[in-house]
């Protein structure tokens, strides 16, 4: 197998797919924002699966970061399976779908919208069933992806997401640093970890840490190395590590952590120096470690960009990682691209 899968070419289009969101989306993005900024928008609510929902628990980080408002997230069976209507009234329901196929994602949609919320659909396919029972649709301009493990949908989802509060916050600073998100995240791709590598070519497990929107980036990360790889990892925040997870590691155990340079860079960085003090092999991307091993990173402009540069570097290794142990990541076992939930 060469290292020119599918997965390989379109993690090389993210900062070029993200670049065409920045500018044939940017009039969508606008109105939208622009919509929301004369409603009385009293919460959010996310609704999504996969990768699509790790995307969605970054927009809660950054959304709760930038607005003030509250975020949750609605399991998508709640409409479709449990039939249950929820008081949505002065809300905005915000739906992240790829395809926009999927059935539960839709029908939680679509009853959003009778119970009061404003919806939106975030999607790569703006003329898809989602987009239909939804009020306005930001597409991310993503173009085809064929390979089973998403990578640069996600990335344009994420920016889609982090873009629209930007601009209903008007939050200059921010709006500059996702112009410049492209030239970063280019540089990220140039980091590709081999000393995580080579420590991970022969485990079974790992733990992946974050904190505030680096976590959404862990459960992203956790998700790839099952998928790709069939490496069994749990995503945690640093902080519910320590609460009963911390027990299983033992001398050796792998544990990566995705520190961003954010207020929670410090509380990472002592959860990573105090498990590599027990004898974990701990990787950490950040220069302030003590004990853990150093992972290169692109750094931006803003602490709300840089996870976005960090899951490109990530990505990056992940599919290196596939390819060395032997592994065609574009077809992983039992998945198809496009999953379809009732």
């Amino acid at each position: 197998m060469t290292n020119q899968t599918h997965m390989y070419r379109e993690i090389r289009e993210i900062p070029g797919v993200v670049t065409d969101l920045l500018s044939d989306g940017h009039a969508t993005i606008k109105d939208v924002a622009d919509n929301l900024r004369c409603k009385d928008i009293k919460f959010i609510c996310t609704v999504a699966r996969g990768s699509s929902d790790h995307a969605a628990t970054y927009f809660k980080y950054a959304a709760e970061l930038t607005l003030g408002l509250p975020v949750a997230s609605i399991g998508p069976s709640i409409a479709s399976i449990y039939k249950q209507k929820l008081q949505l009234a002065n809300s905005v329901c915000i739906s992240i779908s790829q395809s926009g196929q999927s059935p539960d994602i839709v029908e939680m949609a679509r009853s959003a919208a009778v119970q009061g919320a404003l919806t939106i659909a975030i999607t790569n396919e703006p003329d898809s069933a989602l987009a239909r029972v939804s009020n306005q649709t930001i597409a991310i301009h993503a173009g085809i992806e064929q390979s089973v493990a998403a990578t640069k949908t996600f990335v344009t989802s994420a920016v889609a997401g982090l873009a629209l509060l930007a601009h209903w916050k008007r939050d200059d600073a921010l709006i500059s640093a996702i112009e410049r998100l492209p030239q970063h995240m280019e540089s990220a791709l140039s980091y590709d970890w081999p000393a995580l590598r080579d420590t991970l070519k022969d485990r079974g497990s790992l733990f992946v840490l974050g904190r505030g929107p680096s976590y959404a980036m862990a459960c992203e990360a956790a998700l790839k190395f099952k998928e790709t790889c069939g490496i069994h990892a749990e995503a945690y925040s640093s902080a519910e590590l320590l609460h009963g997870p911390v027990s299983i590691i033992k001398t050796g155990y792998p544990v990566l952590a995705l520190v961003t340079r954010d207020a929670s860079e410090p509380s990472i960085i002592s959860v990573a120096d105090a498990l590599a003090k027990q004898g974990a092999s701990v990787f950490a991307t950040t220069d302030s470690t003590q004990l853990a091993n150093r992972l290169k990173f692109s750094t931006t402009s803003h602490p709300l960009t840089d996870p976005l540069a960090l899951i490109v570097s990530f990505y990056a290794f992940i599919e290196r990682l596939a390819v060395e142990s032997g592994i065609n990541p574009d077809m992983p076992p039992n998945l198809k691209k496009v999953t379809e939930t009732v």
